[in-house]
């Protein structure tokens, strides 16, 4: 099977093939420090954690880069409405950032690129820029002079005529620096300092960097001139992915990145969720209000990632019932005695369905099918072996259907808490212990106290152990 990779550059699908054998380089747009991440940069990150997993498991080596941007009008706004400093802001919510995201089990990525630690090569990208007749300087600005880069626009499919300068709200909406250049499509490589913000000196005087010149030369100093994936969401193609192939490839001459990939946005309402609408949910509430973080990632999962993802209360507790599901059937070796742990049988028909499904354009949904699937059945052999003791499936064709799926939800990042969790459970109460509750629910119910009873079967549902009262008065349990 060949994995394809759909490439937003060039509009399809295509079969991937990384520059070096057996080696992925990706770098993928990370947040602006300064607040808590919401549930629309939780989905992009579980994604691109996804494909990274994803590759490993298909054998290459990943090298994986994420950057922060930790100067940015918005940090400073935030910095002064605390009183405090730029670097303060930036340095909680990365903090922050790392504390929501782990709780997630997305991996961390190689390396974490800050763009104030890398102001010398900045310096470096825009003086090639300026030598090559791509950027100019005005006033201790610096921009970057679009209509000299005759592919302008091949990525987001736009003419010079359609463009808007600062489309994005993050660059140059100031009507001085829009009388200063060139072309209102120009955008900024360098800013001059202002009053009261941190700058740095430059051969253009006091300043800091334009937004898009951080990416790239980011990429350019950590990665080499031509990556294989580039990642970000959807609301990124333009201007910021626009404007890096733009800085990056008229000097390397090269391809920026082999493959474009970008994941659909979290929808409220049918609105894109952002800060600047207001109508946000970050990962940090979802969780504090118990939301388990695995049933976030199914909730992310659900839908393919280049699709919109509409984030409602009944599809998180739609996910959460789901997860249920799952980690029941990841936790069936505890119904069953000397429970052998076995290599991974090959062909193996869930593994292909998997891989099958994964290898076009990492379609998790269908992923996911195979994994419920596999929950389905083990869910009905656990049943037989409760109620019955008994099933006609061989033992080793029940432990290789469980194998199996706690090998594929692992590709999926579903094994982190459930590993936690499973391991709470054997430290709260041994069998010994549970035996004796069972024991003191059945003497509660011979003298007629349900209400006792009651409250020792929640105390054991609470733990995972789950009771069944047979017809001829004797219970079972298992987690």
């Amino acid at each position: 099977m060949t994995l394809t990779i759909y490439n937003t550059l060039t509009r399809r699908k295509e079969p991937f093939q990384p520059q070096e054998s057996g080696h992925v380089k990706m770098y993928c747009c990370g947040v602006t420090v300064y607040d808590y991440c919401h549930l629309g940069h939780g989905r992009s990150y579980i994604v691109w954690d996804i494909v990274r997993r994803y590759l490993q498991w298909r054998g290459y080596k990943v090298q994986y880069v994420q950057n922060f941007t930790d100067i940015d009008d918005k940090i400073l706004n935030r910095a002064n409405a605390e009183g405090t400093s730029m670097q303060e802001v930036s340095e909680r919510y990365i903090q922050a950032y790392f504390e929501d995201i782990r709780r997630l089990n997305v991996m961390d990525a190689s390396e974490y690129p800050r763009v104030t630690e890398n102001i010398w090569v900045i310096h470096q990208l825009i003086r090639e820029l300026e030598k090559k007749g791509y950027a100019y300087a005005i006033d201790g600005d610096v921009y970057y002079q679009v209509q000299n880069f005759s592919e302008y626009g091949k990525l987001s499919g736009r003419s010079l005529e359609d463009m808007q300068a600062g489309a994005s709200g993050r660059v140059d909406s100031e009507e001085s620096s829009v009388n200063k250049k060139h072309n209102p499509f120009d955008f900024a490589l360098w800013k001059a300092a202002k009053p009261g913000e941190p700058a740095w000196d430059s051969p253009w005087g006091k300043g800091r960097p334009g937004w898009h010149i951080e990416c790239s030369a980011m990429v350019r100093s950590l990665l080499g001139d031509t990556i294989d994936i580039h990642g970000g969401g959807g609301d990124l193609v333009f201007p910021h992915h626009e404007n890096e192939i733009a800085q990056s490839e008229v000097i390397t001459l090269k391809p920026l990145a082999r493959y474009w990939m970008h994941n659909g946005m979290v929808t409220v309402n049918g609105e894109k969720m952002s800060k600047s609408l207001g109508n946000f949910t970050t990962i940090r509430q979802l969780l504090n209000q118990g939301v388990d973080p695995n049933a976030i990632r199914l909730f992310v999962l659900q839908a393919h990632y280049r699709k919109p993802l509409d984030f409602t209360k009944d599809a998180i507790i739609s996910a959460e019932n789901a997860w249920k599901t799952l980690k029941e059937a990841l936790l069936f070796n505890s119904k069953l005695k000397n429970f052998r742990l076995l290599p991974l049988a090959m062909p193996n028909p869930y593994v292909e369905s998997f891989q099958r499904a994964m290898d076009d354009d990492f379609n998790t949904a269908a992923a996911l099918a195979v994994l419920f699937e596999l929950a389905k059945e083990l869910r009905r052999e656990g049943n037989l072996l409760i109620h019955q003791g008994k099933t006609d499936t061989p033992l080793e064709t029940i432990e290789q259907q469980w194998q199996t799926l706690v090998h594929l939800a692992q590709v999926l990042g579903l094994e982190a808490v459930l590993n936690e969790e499973a391991d709470t459970k054997q430290e709260d109460l041994s069998n010994a212990d549970i035996e004796t509750l069972i024991q003191q629910r059945q003497d509660a119910r011979k003298e007629r106290n349900f209400a006792e009873a009651d409250r020792i079967r929640n105390q054991l549902q609470a733990v995972g152990v789950i009771l069944i009262d047979k017809p001829d008065g004797t219970t079972v349990w298992h987690w």
